[in-house]
């Protein structure tokens, strides 16, 4: 313990428990002292004493100084709080501030606490609107801490970014530059994602001297049952056997997947397992977890789970990060969760303090039987880089805009706000949005820009998802999501309880939703155009004309298909009347010339080839870029009207884009190659869920050549 930090933390740390530290935990406190620092160590590993310490020495030492704790979710601010009071230290003043806090608590907060914990979305649309009522606090603001760093990537990262930006812009207006700590799961490039969410200069530690319980590690691939059409048992239903099969020998665990309706949906499966066998009593020891859920509900399985009353529980990534829910014994990740870093957070839920089991299920998707095949890709690949785009213009504007309403742009912004400010403040003026006036750049209008800025989406707003029965809105959907999951005859799921889509009121932006018990579920079937808006690179590789540039994409949900949840069997087509909607992204392109095309592609083959090629190369795009399949689109034409040509497009899946396709340019050549290997490898004769099939295919996976996908490919390769 160094003799220097202040004797009233020492004595708090000494009566927590804290007799010494880390070998990471000593550098960051040393590293801090002298710089804004970014610290990357394994789960587990004490990253919040890591943190802690620089920050409570400051505030023992000056009475008036503040800090702020960002926290990626609210579940997490109320763990670190809890944590903060076993210290029991005397001169911490500690409080949560955010959308759960009640009003008449905010200003006593805002007034006597020393160090507020909260998270981006609060502070974007609470704090620094509102900055007058927060002066005290940004007067003597000395550390801002960002937990979990990783998380702000794409395009909640581009917003996080931004927001950062806009409180070091008013720090300095009201006389003070904080010093920045930040936390990350391991991932390649720690120390560009600090500097990119914050545009400041860090130092990193991540020599991890923490020790680590020992962990088995096991893989599971769910059953061919259709070795011709290569479809596999569902993993789903493979990941509620086994979750229930750990219930019953009393072993405490947490099971993963990115889908909120198959969270839903293994937490189902598993209470009527438990319940045909007898086991009611483990039924109501199971509970899903995932955004959606009203902040009582939250609290409420997190209580359970950290008390040992749940058994089990089936989450999101909402409860990938650092909360502590006690001591856990295996964590069941199923399906890959779009990143290297994602799955070893997830794994290191289990086994943190005792020997654990981490356990993962692999479903039908390409990459999930791409690392079947290939273990050694799976345990030994290194994590990806964080990607973010604090310029991202859709972003971008919107946030000058905010700054704008908390204080007029002006010449001095361009350290916070970036060297491209004034030309989007240009663009704003004659967008009508801002007003300039002596190169003072004012918001023009009434209104709350802040308000109108979801941080986890390009979009403005979401809808409500209103229960027909007691009229009672039982979760939202962001704006983006909207038009493919809460369509007419859609069926949603919210904890365990499945609805039926009775009716989408765009005006109202709601969804009126009625419970239903039916076998199926549905995935809609989309019609897409893109429309090449600009050119910004070009290169001629693999035989193609490749481009990266700025496209528009029109996308139109015009029909649901039903298929049964136990095998996945299509019931039925039916239409769907929605109106079309458009946004601009960052896409790759390419051109496929005559000497490519030679006789063995007639219009009707090349058509399924290039569209089985673009699915395999979405497929393995994540693999070199921190990102998931479901943040990238495509188009694959046989004839697009501006190129003239047989032209593939791959894009951002949000407005304005945030690298993701940059990156998928500059390493095209290793893009075609694992996508021709995941295809060749896949032991099917026609295409499967395994190669070339995509859960997320507008066009329900019609047509699709997976032959002629290898031969496009090979014939590339060898250009």
């Amino acid at each position: 313990m160094p003799s220097d930090l202040h004797p009233a933390l020492i004595e708090a740390l000494r009566t927590s428990g804290v007799e010494q530290l880390y070998s990471h935990q000593a550098a960051a406190l040393e590293a801090a002292r002298h710089g804004h620092t970014v610290v990357t160590t394994g789960t587990a590993s004490g990253k919040s004493l890591a943190f802690n310490m620089p920050v409570l020495d400051t505030l023992a030492h000056d009475p008036r100084a503040r800090a702020l704790y960002l926290y990626p979710t609210k579940a997490l601010a109320q763990d670190q709080a809890r944590k903060l009071s076993e210290l029991r230290a005397r001169f911490l003043r500690h409080a949560i501030y955010d959308g759960d806090t009640p009003r008449d608590e905010r200003r006593a907060i805002r007034g006597r606490s020393n160090l507020i914990l909260t998270n981006p979305d609060m502070l974007h649309i609470g704090v620094l609107p509102h900055h007058r009522n927060w002066g005290d606090v940004l007067a003597n603001l000395a550390w801002v801490v960002v937990d979990e760093a990783h998380v702000y990537r794409g395009v909640f990262g581009s917003h996080v970014a931004n927001v950062l930006r806009r409180l070091r812009r008013l720090a300095n207006a009201y006389g003070t530059e904080p010093r920045f700590m930040l936390t990350s799961a391991t991932i390649a490039n720690p120390l560009e994602l600090a500097e990119e969410l914050t545009g400041l200069d860090f130092t990193l530690v991540d020599r991890d001297g923490a020790p680590r319980a020992t962990r088995e590690i096991a893989m599971w691939n769910p059953p061919l049952v259709d070795e011709d059409k290569g479809i596999r048992a569902s993993a789903l239903s493979e990941a509620a056997a086994l979750l229930v099969e750990l219930m019953e020998r009393e072993v405490r665990t947490i099971c993963f997947l990115k889908s909120r309706r198959g969270v839903e949906l293994i937490q189902k499966f598993a209470r009527l397992r438990l319940e045909d066998a007898g086991r009611a009593d483990l039924a109501g020891r199971i509970a899903p977890y995932r955004a959606g859920y009203t902040p009582f509900q939250r609290r409420e399985i997190e209580r359970r789970l950290a008390e040992g009353d749940l058994l089990a529980v089936v989450a999101t990534d909402a409860l990938e990060l650092g909360i502590d829910v006690g001591d856990l014994d295996a964590a069941i990740c199923v399906t890959f969760p779009g990143t290297v870093a994602s799955l070893r957070q997830m794994w290191g839920r289990a086994g943190r303090r005792n020997p654990g089991l981490a356990l993962y299920v692999a479903g039908d998707d390409a990459l999930d039987q791409f690392f079947c095949r290939h273990p050694e890709e799976f345990l030994d690949r290194p994590v990806e880089s964080a990607i973010l785009d604090a310029e991202n213009e859709v972003i971008h504007l919107q946030h000058l805009v905010a700054a704008a309403y908390e204080m007029p742009l002006s010449g001095d912004d361009r350290e916070t706000l970036g060297p491209r400010w004034q030309a989007h403040a240009d663009m704003l003026v004659q967008r009508g949005e801002l007003r300039e006036r002596s190169g003072r750049y004012l918001p023009r209008g009434e209104g709350f820009p802040a308000g109108r800025v979801s941080l986890r989406s390009a979009g403005l707003d979401s809808y409500a998802v209103v229960d027909a029965g007691g009229g009672e809105i039982i979760g939202t959907v962001e704006a983006a999501r909207a038009f493919s999951t809460i369509h007419p005859g859609a069926v949603y799921l919210h904890l365990g309880q499945a609805y039926e889509v009775e009716e989408l009121d765009l005006t109202n932006r709601r969804a009126i939703v009625r419970a239903f018990d039916g076998d199926w579920y549905t995935q809609p079937k989309k019609e897409t155009d893109t429309y090449i808006e600009q050119v910004r690179d070009q290169r001629s590789v693999l035989g193609v004309e490749l481009s990266f540039g700025i496209v528009s994409v029109t996308e139109e949900v015009v029909a649901l298909q039903k298929k049964r949840v136990s095998d996945h069997e299509i019931l039925d087509l039916l239409p769907v009347e929605l109106p079309e909607q458009h946004f601009v992204t960052q896409a790759l392109w390419y051109e496929l010339p005559e000497p490519l095309l030679r006789e063995e592609f007639p219009l009707d083959v090349l058509q399924g080839s290039i569209h089985a090629a673009e699915h395999g190369q979405i497929a393995v795009l994540p693999l070199i870029a921190m990102c998931d399949r479901w943040d990238i689109g495509g188009l694959s034409t046989a004839f697009h009207p501006q190129t003239g040509r047989p032209t593939i497009f791959i894009y951002d899946g949000h407005p304005g884009g945030v690298g993701i396709t940059r990156i998928g340019f500059t390493l095209f050549e290793t893009l075609v190659a694992d996508a021709r290997r995941l295809i060749a490898e896949c032991p099917c004769r026609a295409g499967c869920p395994s190669c070339v099939q995509s859960p997320k295919c507008g066009n329900l996976n019609e047509p699709l050549n997976k032959n002629g996908a290898l031969e496009l490919m090979t014939r590339m390769q060898a250009a």
